[in-house]
């Protein structure tokens, strides 16, 4: 269904244009929580991810590119009227502050996060992410594991959205491609518990660290097991120390002196790499 809207300030615009991130995940009705995707190639891997659309928002120009995912979504949800909202030319980058190459956005509904149990099994190459908060970071993340072939991805209770606007953006819609959820609701769920969740599981667990007793990222012994959880942690402070004492092994990235770390957005491509290759 093609609405043409003149302006973003019409009210059926606001899960794009007003609604914070806060309100957009709606922690006290999780029934009612969305998310917002930006531009084709994210919407069509939405789309193609299972994520289920509540609305469309593009300029006229973009309407024919978009037909394709339209006819795609009017497959899956048989009698679903879309709502499709045509703006004026210039108002859509009002509405995001750039020009979307792709000029799209869609507003799916968020959907019921699975058991740290469903999305491990038949994994064998896990990655965690302890209380990383910069978007940014976390869409690099998931865009590296999509393409190096980590099979999940847990976020630890203090970790940002994935489905965060920019997360989504960043990862180029990867965060519909790679299972992931929560490994617990609150703070007492990590790392304690949650590591002990990973070892009943059958997961040896990896902490990402500088130590003086670490192994090297290509030590042998790492590529052979069978079940690998890989923990990451937030830029600056790094891993906590319960967490690096509660895994099994610490690794550290092999770097030549004078430079110590690297951002965790590209150790953790450099780590994917070598442990699934």
């Amino acid at each position: 269904m093609i609405i043409n809207v003149p302006t973003i300030d019409d009210p059926r615009l606001d899960a794009y244009a007003r609604l914070t991130e806060v309100q957009l995940r709606n922690k006290l009705e999780p029934e009612k929580g969305m998310f917002i995707a930006e531009s084709s190639k994210v919407i069509e891997r939405a789309v193609a991810g299972g994520m289920q659309p509540l609305s469309l928002l593009m300029e006229e120009k973009f309407l024919t590119g978009m037909q394709p995912i339209i006819d795609e979504i009017s497959r899956r949800y048989p009698g679903l009227d879309l709502p499709a909202f045509i703006l004026p030319h210039g108002q859509l980058k009002k509405l995001t502050g750039f020009e979307l190459t792709r000029g799209a956005l869609g507003a799916f509904r968020r959907p019921v996060p699975a058991s740290v149990e469903d999305v491990c099994r038949g994994a064998r190459r896990v990655a965690v992410l302890e209380d990383i908060t910069n978007h940014t970071n976390v869409g690099a993340i998931f865009r590296s594991a999509a393409a190096m072939g980590i099979d999940a991805v847990l976020v630890t209770p203090t970790c940002c959205d994935p489905l965060y606007r920019r997360a989504v953006r960043v990862s180029m819609g990867c965060v519909f491609q790679v299972p992931w959820t929560r490994i617990g609701e609150s703070v007492r769920d990590w790392p304690a518990a949650g590591l002990e969740r990973l070892g009943a599981l059958g997961y040896k667990t990896a902490a990402m660290a500088l130590s003086d007793d670490s192994l090297p990222l290509g030590a042998p012994e790492l590529a052979q097991i069978d079940k690998l959880a890989l923990v990451f942690g937030t830029e600056g402070d790094g891993l906590s120390n319960r967490t690096i004492a509660g895994c099994d092994y610490t690794v550290r990235i092999p770097m030549r002196p004078g430079v110590d770390s690297l951002n965790v957005a590209a150790a953790s491509a450099v780590t994917f790499w070598e442990l699934c290759k």
